[in-house]
Formats: C-alpha cells, structure tokens, sequence
C-alpha cells in the first residue's frame, strides 16, 4: 500500500497521530481548565474585552494591561486545529505573566470551514500588527513584544516569523523580541489525510502556503520551541524539523521538551510566573524575573 505521507498508509495512522482529543483519556478535564481559568483570570485582572483589529466581528482580541503603563507585551494566538474555540478559552494564558508586570492580548479569529487557513493567517499577521501600531494607547511597550500560540497557535505564530513585515506592513522587519511555539504543526500536508480535513479543506496551494517548516526566512527573533513529553510522536518530530530548519537559515532558537506534559497541559504554565514558559519570555523581554 503507497504511503499517505511518510511512513503511514491509513488515515487511522494519521489520525493516531495528529487527533489530539484521542491522545489523553478525557479531553474534557482540559476543556474545564481553560474555561474555568480563563473566567477566574478575566475576574481576577483588568481586561479589554473584544477589542477590534480587523473589519469582521471575529477580529477581535482581548488586552489584559499590566499594572504600569508602558510594559513590555505578550500576544497569544490559540488552537484548535483552526475550527473551534475561541480568545475566551484562553484568557487564562494572562495569569502568569501579569505577576511578572507583563500586559498580555489573547487574539480571536475566524474559523474553518467558515474561512480558510489562508484567511486565519492573514487575520493573526494582522492582529499583531495592531498591536505592534495600537498597543502603546492600552499601555504596552510595541518596542516589546513576544507572541506566542499553542498547536495550530503554534503553526500561525510560525507564519507571522515568516511575514515580510518591511514590504507589506511597513514595519521593521524583525519587529518581536521573542517568540514562543508550544506543540505546533509545521508541515500540513499530513492533515490533508485526516479526519480534519472536512473542516479544514486542504489543498495542495493552501499547504505549501501555510507550511512554515519549508519557507523559514533568516530572522533575528529568538524562539523557544516546546512540547510535551506525552504527546503523540509526530509532535516531537515536527517541532525537532522545525528546530533544524530554523537553525539551518542561521536562526536561534531553544528546544524544550516539557517531559510530563500532554498536548494540552504544556501550555499549563503560562498560569505559573515561576513556569519554564514565563520564565523565558521575561527574559526575552527583559524583565526582571522572581
């Protein structure tokens, strides 16, 4: 039997992989999580909600400001494989960083199949360009940003390193001090032979568009490329490919495995100060750091 892509032969292969619900025995216990987090942090801290970027009503994103003005920034782009959830799940991601006095945006965007990959990528590149121009009048530090995105968070963060920001933004070409890629995908061309693909409609032009593992530019910003030790191998090996690609057009990056971690709880720390996760981006931005 030819293989789909790689070694595998079936979609059941596939989807061992890259069906994340299927990889811990209930989903639901992180679902709760991030919900219930997320309202805990938009109780606990000052936030702006739903703030615009774009002209559709999902471009939107919400600002937690730190307590002085003119701190540096943190940007999260969610998962989800592009087709469900939402900034809401995630204002959770602000909790940590705030105790470091670092303003967090949690973005919002459309989903599959009401738009495409190609779409969701121009929305995120746009949404940290607001923030790159805006976030100054909310308190932030534009001259101070790491974005960050977990899963399919992780691939568009990788597509906004890729954007020539110069040429079609007029902005500096290397605009972030860091960025942070947690259990991202890279190439997409497996999930063309997935259960995802109803939703996600992949074809051949929009893969080699939206596959950053083959179009990484030189680029200044540091990354720190993480996972989980308990996540489905393919994970690992993308974020290893990535890792090499990265380093091969003469990039820095960190490679951190989070041993304990499944796909969804890497992302755990980001409620912590002390965390792995919130550690490095203090540093990136240069904040003093507990």
């Amino acid at each position: 039997m030819p293989a789909l892509y790689r070694e595998f032969t079936t979609q059941a292969q596939i989807d061992a992989q890259y069906d994340v619900e299927q990889s811990v025995p209930d989903f639901t216990v992180y679902a709760r999580h991030y919900i219930e987090e997320s309202r805990l942090a938009r109780h606990r801290l000052r936030c702006e909600l739903d703030v615009p970027y774009g002209p559709t009503r999902d471009e939107t994103i919400d600002i937690f400001p730190a307590a002085q003005r003119g701190a540096p920034v943190f940007m999260f782009i969610h998962g989800g494989y592009w087709r469900m959830l939402s900034s809401k799940e995630f204002s959770c991601v602000a909790l940590g960083l705030h105790e470091l006095g670092i303003t967090t945006v949690v973005v919002n965007y459309s989903l599959t199949p009401k738009v495409s990959i190609d779409e969701i990528t121009r929305q995120s590149r746009a949404a940290l360009a607001w923030v790159l121009r805006r976030i100054e009048r909310h308190g932030g530090d534009p001259g101070r940003v790491v974005l960050g995105g977990h899963s399919a968070g992780a691939h568009l963060t990788a597509m906004c390193l890729q954007t020539p920001w110069e040429e079609e933004y007029g902005l500096p070409s290397d605009p972030l001090a860091g960025a942070v890629l947690v259990s991202g995908l890279y190439d997409l061309q497996p999930l063309r032979f997935s259960c995802m693909q109803p939703m996600i409609q992949l074809d051949d032009g929009m893969i080699r568009r939206n596959s950053p593992m083959f179009s990484v530019r030189p680029c200044k910003t540091p990354a720190l490329v993480t996972w989980g030790g308990r996540e489905p191998d393919e994970f690992r090996r993308q974020s290893d490919d990535f890792v090499a690609a990265w380093a091969a057009a003469g990039n820095r990056s960190k490679r951190a495995p989070q041993s304990e971690a499944n796909h969804f709880d890497a992302i755990y720390g980001f409620e912590d100060p002390k965390s792995m996760l919130c550690q490095w981006v203090a540093l990136a931005l240069g904040v003093k750091r507990p």
